[in-house]
């Protein structure tokens, strides 16, 4: 009853010995498909009156009479149970999908109710396509029932539940039937609480749990069903072509095209198709989680499953989502052992269909840009249910969305700078829906390598958990594109605050284009084209938007960022901070041994690259340290083939190496993080003997002395000001043991860092001023 294709039946010799389920909503559909039935008996032959029981099988929101078919269970091992429906048509639906939001008023026009049934067939009778599922016999299905039920409620096959069993079997068979003639994109589960519920699996986990907990089994399993009410998302077709309309809507502000590598959109297809697959993508927006449902809908995929947090379940949206496809977690759930059960086995329902999961890798939108730290409890959840199940060769999939422009960016530089955040709720969901009609540029999306888990471990075994998500994280970082709107802010910020005249903005891009493409960093199209056009004309959207300001009245046009967007430019700059690290790390400790008395000059450049990976560690994704050695050692000889003798000669090596390094970026990219942590640092070396950290306090008081430093200069842009950049500070001292009780011995400790980080900075303007210095020399200046 299952395989995939719609089909007529099969003549043979016992044909008339079939029990036909009809799936009909209606008296229309199951007139025409009783007209069906009989028509065929008689093709067939046969005095016997052919024995049908109808159900609405698709309508899947209430409870079936099962007492017609359970009387009719009854005959030989032999007989053929045969699932029909009905398919309608839609003219031209095919082309464009051009369902509309009325028709979550009237109803989803493939589901015709009796009038408009009649009105139909009156019209073009064709629009009415008579389904027939994969059969089954009687005797297939029974063995079919004890294998993935262990046998039900042990009232054997003639039980209620093996009626609602067979029930449930026609009915997946008429979706495979359909998905041949509407497409992958429908594959849609159901009958998962009755999956779950008949479930031997979770039968036994309930009895684990009730010997845990001394609760009666029976009272576990009532609290579980409202439980997989609340989990268990509903999608329909209806509502993933309303949602694929909702994407389009909410990407109306960028070109309509998403850019996409038609190789690796070919390797998702395949690997969707063939293995239990989670897409992770990297979260900068409220948005990009609809980027990779976008895609599948669009290419005809299967749809995902995405997770999406409670606060998201409001009003009319939380239900238009769950019908779509979202599963709606609770922020904490802890000391709920029968949620986590449920959701659990939810989880492993899926993957044993081959149901594609999606959520944010991070957990939460990145506030700064850059990738976050993993959230493991997603990806443990996923692990932990095929370890259970014995799943094998999970597919974990990286996925990242660039955007020219992310309206967001405005609010989380006003959350970091102290601000409340505006809460969620349908007039909010409006205001920022009629924010994305903004021009906003292209989309790009990226699919990385998938790390693939060929046994998932053990529940207790955290180290593979922490490894597999750094593998997925790396992978992530690795096809994350240069963008125009990355790449400018990143040259913008390391000059400022002095502007860039036209051509020495095109010069500075193409430099760090040629030096990515010799590293092989990807590129975003407008930057691996060259194409001007192109680059201006997102040039100017980045302009419009007040991101960039360009000034005409003069000679030249020149770009600069205004300071008080700093913090907007860094969200861009961030997000290719990680592939300038190595080069930002090398850069930073050559100008520090060129202003200091090193002495053995190889050795003192090994300790301070040391140095600069432990004072960042909280920032940034480190491979083990051979292994960065390794990748500092490969950067260094892109820069200068003899550079280890250069490095040796000392000071006039150490200059030359400089030379080479122009224009400097290390500036651009680290700055911010030391000020930020100086700031901290600052506070800290404040305290009197005997004070403890009170974080809240600190940090609160970190947004005020930041403000405070910034007004003063001590800091040179408010893009080093941020609740997280501080809390990441916060992590580093109570990782070196600085943020513990308050003595003399660490008051001089957090003395020292603080005048460590400031003169850090002070060797990073030396920097910025030597980027300014070549400024007019680089290619394209005019110079």
């Amino acid at each position: 009853m299952a395989d995939g294709t719609p089909r007529t039946p099969i003549v043979t010799e016992d044909a008339a010995d079939r029990l036909y389920i009809i799936d009909a909503r209606n008296g229309v559909e199951r007139r025409l498909l009783l007209d069906w039935v009989h028509s065929t008996a008689n093709d067939l032959g046969g005095d016997n009156e052919p024995q049908w029981a109808s159900l609405a099988i698709e309508d899947d929101d209430h409870a079936l009479p099962l007492d017609m078919l359970r009387a009719r269970l009854d005959g030989a091992p032999s007989r053929q149970v045969v699932p029909l429906r009905v398919a309608w048509r839609i003219p031209g639906f095919e082309r464009d999908r051009a369902l509309k939001f009325r028709h979550i008023l009237f109803g989803d026009p493939r589901h015709p109710g009796p009038l408009r049934s009649r009105l139909i067939l009156l019209r073009d009778r064709r629009r009415a396509q008579i389904l027939v599922g994969e059969a089954a016999t009687l005797d297939a299905l029974r063995t079919r029932f004890c294998q993935q039920t262990g046998g039900g409620d042990g009232e054997g096959t003639d039980s209620p539940e093996f009626a609602g069993f067979v029930a449930r079997q026609a009915g997946l068979a008429l979706d495979v039937a359909e998905r041949g003639i509407r497409g992958t994109r429908y594959k849609v589960p159901r009958f998962v609480a009755d999956g779950l519920r008949t479930s031997p699996k979770f039968r036994a986990a309930l009895a684990e749990l009730s010997e845990a907990t001394g609760r009666p089994v029976a009272e576990l399993f009532r609290e579980a069903r409202p439980l997989m009410k609340e989990v268990i998302a509903r999608p329909s077709a209806l509502f993933l072509d309303l949602r694929a309309r909702l994407d389009r809507m909410m990407f109306g502000g960028y070109a309509p095209e998403m850019e996409v590598d038609a190789a690796e959109l070919a390797r998702l297809r395949s690997i969707l198709r063939e293995h239990p697959t989670a897409i992770l993508f990297t979260h900068k927006t409220y948005i990009d989680g609809a980027t990779p449902s976008r895609l599948t809908y669009e290419n005809d995929m299967p749809m995902l499953h995405s997770f999406g947090g409670a606060n998201l379940d409001f009003a009319v949206m939380g239900e238009f989502f769950r019908r779509s496809g979202m599963i709606f977690i609770r922020r904490s759930f802890q000391d709920q052992p029968v949620y986590k059960l449920v959701l659990r086995h939810y989880i492993a329902w899926l993957l044993a269909k081959r149901f594609p999961l999606s959520w944010a890798f991070e957990g939460t939108r990145s506030r700064l840009g850059k990738l976050m730290p993993p959230k493991y409890g997603l990806m443990k959840y996923v692990l932990d249910a095929a370890h259970a199940t014995g799943t094998r060769d999970v597919h974990f999939v990286p996925f990242v969305t660039s955007f020219d422009l992310i309206r967001d960016v405005e609010e989380y530089a006003a959350e970091q700078t102290g601000r409340n955040k505006k809460p969620e709720s349908l007039s909010w969901f409006l205001g920022y829906m009629k924010s994305l009609k903004e021009p906003s540029g292209r989309i790009r999306l990226d699919i990385g390598n998938p790390v693939v888990i060929d046994e998932a471990p053990g529940p207790d075994d955290k180290r593979a958990l922490e490894k597999i998500a750094f593998a997925v994280a790396v992978e992530a970082n690795r096809v994350t594109p240069l963008t125009v709107t990355s790449v400018m802010c990143l040259i913008l910020l390391g000059m400022a605050p002095r502007g860039a005249t036209a051509a020495e903005l095109l010069g500075a891009i193409g430099a760090v284009t040629d030096w990515a493409r010799a590293r092989d960093i990807r590129l975003s199209s407008e930057l691996e084209s060259g194409d001007d056009t192109a680059l201006s004309a997102t040039v100017d959207t980045l302009v419009e938007s007040g991101l960039l300001t360009r000034y005409e009245a003069g000679s030249e046009n020149v770009y600069s960022i205004d300071p008080a967007k700093h913090p907007m430019a860094s969200y861009y700059r961030n997000i290719i901070a990680h592939h300038f690290l190595d080069r930002a790390m090398i850069e930073l400790a050559l100008f520090e041994l060129r202003d200091g008395d090193s002495g053995d000059a190889t050795s003192a450049f090994w300790a301070k690259i040391d140095r600069l990976r432990d004072l960042f560690k909280f920032e940034f994704f480190y491979p083990p340290r051979e292994e960065h050695r390794a990748a500092i050692e490969a950067e260094l000889a892109r820069i200068d083939p003899v550079w280890d003798r250069r490095l040796a000669s000392g000071d006039r090596g150490i200059a030359q190496l400089i030379r080479r390094c122009q224009p400097v970026v290390g500036h651009a990219i680290l700055l911010p993080f030391a000020e930020a942590y100086s700031v901290v640092a600052d506070l800290l070396a404040r305290a009197r003997p005997g004070d403890v950290v009170d974080e809240k306090a600190l940090l609160d008081a970190a947004l005020t002395e930041g403000k405070q430093a910034y007004l003063l200069r001590r800091i040179s842009s408010e893009a080093a000001i941020g609740k997280l950049l501080f809390a990441n500070g916060l992590s580093l001292m109570r990782h070196m043991g600085l943020a513990e009780e308050a003595t003399p011995v660490n008051l001089a400790a957090r003395r020292a860092l603080l005048m460590e980080l400031r003169g850090l900075a002070n060797v990073m303007e030396t920097m910025r001023l030597s980027t300014v210095a070549l400024a007019d020399r680089l290619p394209g200046s005019g110079g």
